[in-house]
């Protein structure tokens, strides 16, 4: 319970820490949001964490007198709607992962516009939906959107994605995805455990990312593939990518390298490099952002027909920030298979 109506729990920071220290996430009590405009005000049952808090996180010399609060990836029920709001109401159940130019979920109330916030898949618990929106929006996004992949089956028949790092949230769904769009999967895993969670998300192949990728490929029948999706390490594997990648194919990335990508690999191919990021509709209120709540109700279809599975590996336990910075640090242990999801607060 809060201490006073217009209050309620949060976990945040006031200081960018390592995450081993106590102050890096901490417990507070922050003032509750009012609905306003298009946004609606969500109770909060369930949120899961993502590789994007601890980049937000992570140490730099900046102090925030309010305390900053992460968490991109929400389910819970619809307390308030603000005036203009015309696509839910009160107790609507919810998922969504909101916008990292706001104060994220980490908290028992959270403030969101509507326009990218889906309806729970009713055939899922709170927890096992927490774990799907911001992965969906991403792999879905770049699959579609940014690669411009068909969604007929026909079309696709005979062509290959590659997916680097899937055993993660974002690759776990865009395999699904991949799958029912008809292209043959290939996942990238290095550790048996990790071999077993991207077949049991529906790839075909699996290879190992610590090793060249062309050969590998070679081995399993593939000369080179249209399709590359690269989740992590992009500078490591760039040269194995431009020599994979099919003439016109497409390739699309979603983290943040390290140094400088040489795009004159790609020109002899005429290859498209494409960045998905799922913020850039609501960061930029662009006039498709309703395209995300229209996305995340054909995945709650998907869930609830049987098309699509949670990706949902762990639970920590209640919404605290002992149990975000354990959250956190599995993170960036670069171990963690699937999404972790914390569950209400204590």
């Amino acid at each position: 319970m809060c201490l006073f109506m217009n209050t309620m729990k949060a976990v945040g920071l006031t200081r960018y820490l390592p995450i081993d220290n106590p102050q890096s996430l901490v417990d507070v009590v922050v003032e509750k949001p009012k609905a306003t405009g298009r946004d609606i005000l969500v109770k909060v049952a369930a949120i899961s964490v993502n590789p994007v808090d601890t980049k937000v996180r992570a140490p730099k010399e900046r102090v925030e007198e309010v305390p900053k609060i992460l968490g991109w990836d929400v389910a819970g029920v619809v307390e308030e709607t603000g005036p203009d709001c015309s696509l839910f109401r009160p107790g609507d159940e919810v998922f969504y992962a909101g916008s990292i130019a706001r104060q994220g979920g980490n908290s028992e109330y959270h403030l969101v516009d509507e326009r990218i916030v889906g309806r729970k898949p009713a055939s899922l618990s709170f927890v096992e939906a927490a774990a799907l929106p911001l992965t969906s929006i991403t792999a879905w996004e770049a699959l579609f959107t940014r690669m411009s992949i068909s969604q007929d089956p026909g079309a696709n028949k005979g062509k290959a994605l590659l997916i680097i790092g899937a055993a993660g949230g974002v690759g776990s769904i865009a395999t699904q995805l991949a799958k029912q769009a008809g292209l043959t999967v290939i996942g990238t895993a290095s550790r048996s455990e990790t071999v077993n969670w991207v077949k049991s998300m529906g790839a075909d192949y699996t290879i190992n990312h610590h090793d060249p990728l062309l050969p590998q490929l070679q081995a399993i029948g593939f000369t080179n593939v249209p399709y590359i999706f690269c989740l992590n390490a992009l500078e490591k594997h760039w040269a194995g990518i431009s020599e994979a990648i099919s003439p016109q194919g497409v390739v699309c990335a979603i983290d943040d390298p390290t140094s400088p990508l040489d795009l004159k690999l790609l020109k002899q191919k005429s290859v498209t490099f494409v960045w998905e990021f799922m913020f850039t509709r609501p960061v930029y209120e662009t006039d498709d952002m309703i395209e995300q709540h229209l996305l995340l109700n054909r995945i709650a279809d998907a869930v609830d027909h049987q098309k699509l599975k949670t990706t949902l590996a762990e639970v920590l336990g209640p919404i605290s920030a002992e149990n975000l910075r354990q959250a956190h640090k599995f993170l960036e242990s670069n171990t963690a298979i699937g999404k972790i999801v914390l569950e209400g607060f204590a």
